[in-house]
């Protein structure tokens, strides 16, 4: 415990290098570049192992696609359908019937903000700690959203809807626009960025005790958290922004409804 207690005293002292590694953990570094006649173009390191997730992804689905069955399936083909049905069973249960043209996409982004986010397990900087990143995959997400809306009401419903339920709420209706993508780029980029950091203070302090043992929430199971949180979320917007308003005379009888099963059961009382 002394020995514990002198290592931690010793890095607190000194904080220069603690704040050097920090903004070394944190700084988004070139990975390489390349010229097109006189333009210079830098490929960040996040930019980069996004490419070398979306490869790894493209080869296991060729892999894992190859020679399908509709009978006498393999293993590895029912393997590979029980994955998919379960992640496909996420997202369907909360879009619905409608909403079910856009599991294929959320599944994907859900694939890849998983392994993205475990990338430091393999020795990479995960690219999801890359504000750019994070800032991409929400505008897509929203832009998909109010593009599914319109697809759902058309251009006239999808302006009526940043009235519901009253006018009074115009104004906070139209900024979700911008704040929801807002949300989910920081949200995921401080999660990500943060637990990075963390298990870089880690094995700083401890090379061998606790980064093994810290390594399996915050490089692991936080990173598929992470992914699950996003694309959830990213669900229930698409939820929100295709399902039909409720007319008022439906709501009047439910009331109704209400009113005399509240009656029957007083008197029964």
């Amino acid at each position: 415990m002394g020995v514990l207690q002198e290592t931690v005293f010793e890095i607190l002292h000194n904080s220069e290098n603690v704040a050097d590694m920090i903004a070394e953990k944190m700084a988004v570094n070139e990975a390489f570049h390349f010229t097109i006649g006189n333009m210079r173009i830098a490929v960040d390191d996040g930019i980069f192992v996004s490419w070398i997730v979306i490869v790894v992804l493209a080869v296991l689905a060729f892999c894992l696609t190859r020679n399908l069955k509709v009978t006498n399936i393999s293993k590895r083909q029912a393997a590979v359908e029980f994955v998919v049905t379960k992640l496909e069973g996420i997202f369907y249960n909360t879009l619905g019937e409608h909403g079910k043209e856009y599991v294929p996409y959320l599944t994907t982004v859900l694939l890849f903000l998983g392994l993205s986010n475990i990338m430091a397990v393999f020795g990479f900087k995960p690219p999801t700690r890359d504000l750019n990143v994070t800032i991409a995959l929400a505008v897509m997400s929203i832009v998909l959203v109010q593009a599914a809306s319109i697809r759902r009401h058309n251009v006239f419903g999808w302006i009526k809807q940043f009235a519901q339920p009253t006018p009074v709420v115009t104004v906070f209706n139209i900024l979700d626009i911008f704040t929801r993508p807002l949300s989910l780029c920081m949200r995921l980029f401080g999660n990500i960025l943060g637990a990075f950091v963390i298990m870089g203070l880690l094995e700083h302090i401890l090379p061998l005790v606790l980064p093994a043992v810290f390594c399996l929430y915050f490089d692991f199971f936080d990173g598929l958290l992470q992914a699950y949180i996003f694309t959830f979320l990213t669900a229930i917007y698409i939820h929100e922004a295709i399902e039909d308003p409720e007319p008022k005379e439906k709501k009047e009888k439910k009331k109704k409804k209400k009113a005399v099963v509240a009656e029957t059961a007083a008197a029964e009382a």
